[in-house]
C-alpha cells in the first residue's frame, strides 16, 4: 500500500512508519516542521494531489490533554478544523482508505459497573481535548456518510512506549526517574495516582492501524486497547522497581488536571472480530523500553519538558 502520514515526525507515527515498512508498504508523510499547518486546507489539498496516497493515516493533532485546559482554542481548530481539512483534501485526492485517529478521552467520567467500554457507548468529554476529538469524529462520519470516502475510525485508549513525549505519563515519570538517578537524587514529584488507565503499547497500537486500513469497516469505529486498567500508582511501582536507586514520591497539586476520568477500560472485541489483532508486548517489557530510552534522553541531555500527572 502507498501509505501516507499525518503527524509524521510524532512519536506514534514514527513506530507506525517501522511497522508499514517492515510489511513492504511505501511510506510518505508531512509533519508541521516541513508540510502544511493542519489549518491550511489549500496545503493538504496540493500535498494529498501530488502524493496521491491508497491510504491515509491521520495523526496529527495538539494530543496533550493537559495542554488542552489551559489553552482550549488551538486544540479545538487543530482537531477539528484541521480534521476537516485533512478529510477533504483526501477526498478530492481519491484516497481509498482513511484511517482516522480520536481517542478514549471522548467517554468521559465512566462509573466501574459501565466497563469494558464498548464503541457504542456514546461520547461524554470531559476535558477541551476530548471535547475536539469528538467533534472531529462527527467529521469523519460525515466524509463517509456523505462523500462515501472509507473512513475508519480509531479510538485507542492510553499507549505507551519508548520515544513518547514527556507530556504523557509514563514518559514523564521515567524521565523524572532518570533524571534522579543520573543526579543521585531520590525523590519525584507526581499528581494523581488513583485514576486507572487501559495501557497497550504503542508498537501493537500501531499494528492495529495497518490492520484497519486493510479490514476495517468504512464507517465503523474501533477501540485499540489491552482490555485491562491499571492504576497510575501501578505504573509508578513498576517503573520504580527497575530504578537504579531508592525512589520516594513527592505530591506536587500543580500535576493536578481541572477534572479527571476516575477509570477507562476497553472491550477490542470489534478490533479482534474484524482482525484477529491480539497485543504481543506485555506491560512489563513496555515499561523497561521507556525507562531505558529515558535514560538515554537524560543522558544525552534531553529531557522532554513534563506538566502531566
Amino acid at each position: 500500500m502507498r501509505a501516507f502520514i499525518t503527524g509524521y515526525k510524532g512519536f506514534v507515527a514514527g513506530h507506525l512508519t517501522t511497522h508499514l515498512l517492515t510489511q513492504g508498504d511505501e511510506v510518505d508523510g508531512t509533519d508541521r516542521e516541513d508540510g502544511p499547518d493542519l489549518l491550511d486546507r489549500d496545503g493538504w489539498f496540493d500535498v494529498l494531489a501530488d502524493r496521491s496516497p491508497e491510504v491515509v493515516y491521520h495523526l496529527a493533532a495538539q494530543a496533550a490533554v493537559g495542554n488542552s485546559w489551559d489553552n482550549p482554542l488551538p486544540t479545538i481548530r487543530a482537531n477539528i478544523e484541521g480534521t476537516h481539512n485533512v478529510l477533504e483534501a483526501a477526498r478530492h485526492a481519491g484516497v481509498e482508505r482513511m484511517v482516522v485517529i480520536s481517542s478514549s478521552d471522548v467517554y468521559g467520567r465512566v462509573e466501574p459497573g459501565d466497563l469494558p467500554l464498548t464503541e457504542d457507548r456514546p461520547p461524554r468529554p470531559v476535558s477541551p481535548y476530548a471535547a475536539s476529538k469528538a467533534a472531529a469524529e462527527m467529521l469523519a462520519l460525515q466524509a463517509w456518510h456523505g462523500f462515501q470516502l472509507p473512513t475508519v475510525l480509531v479510538r485507542p485508549f492510553n499507549h505507551i512506549g519508548p520515544g513518547q513525549s514527556g507530556d504523557f505519563v509514563a514518559s514523564a515519570l521515567a524521565l523524572r526517574i532518570a533524571a534522579a538517578e543520573a543526579a543521585g537524587e531520590y525523590t519525584i514529584t507526581v499528581g494523581d495516582l488513583s485514576a486507572r488507565r487501559d495501557f497497550t503499547d504503542v508498537r501493537d497500537v500501531v499494528r492495529a492501524y495497518r490492520l484497519l486500513a486493510q479490514h476495517g469497516t468504512p464507517g465503523g469505529t474501533y477501540h485499540v486497547c489491552s482490555e485491562i486498567d491499571r492504576s497510575i500508582q501501578e505504573l509508578v511501582d513498576t517503573l520504580i522497581g527497575q530504578a537504579l536507586v531508592p525512589v520516594e514520591l513527592v505530591p506536587d497539586k500543580s500535576l493536578l488536571r481541572p477534572a479527571e476520568v476516575p477509570v477507562l477500560r476497553g472491550s477490542a472485541a470489534r478490533l479482534r472480530a474484524d482482525t484477529s489483532w491480539e497485543p504481543m508486548i506485555d506491560f512489563q517489557t513496555s515499561i523497561k523500553d521507556i525507562l531505558r530510552e529515558a535514560r538515554e534522553r537524560v543522558g544525552a541531555g534531553n529531557p522532554a519538558r513534563s506538566d502531566t500527572p
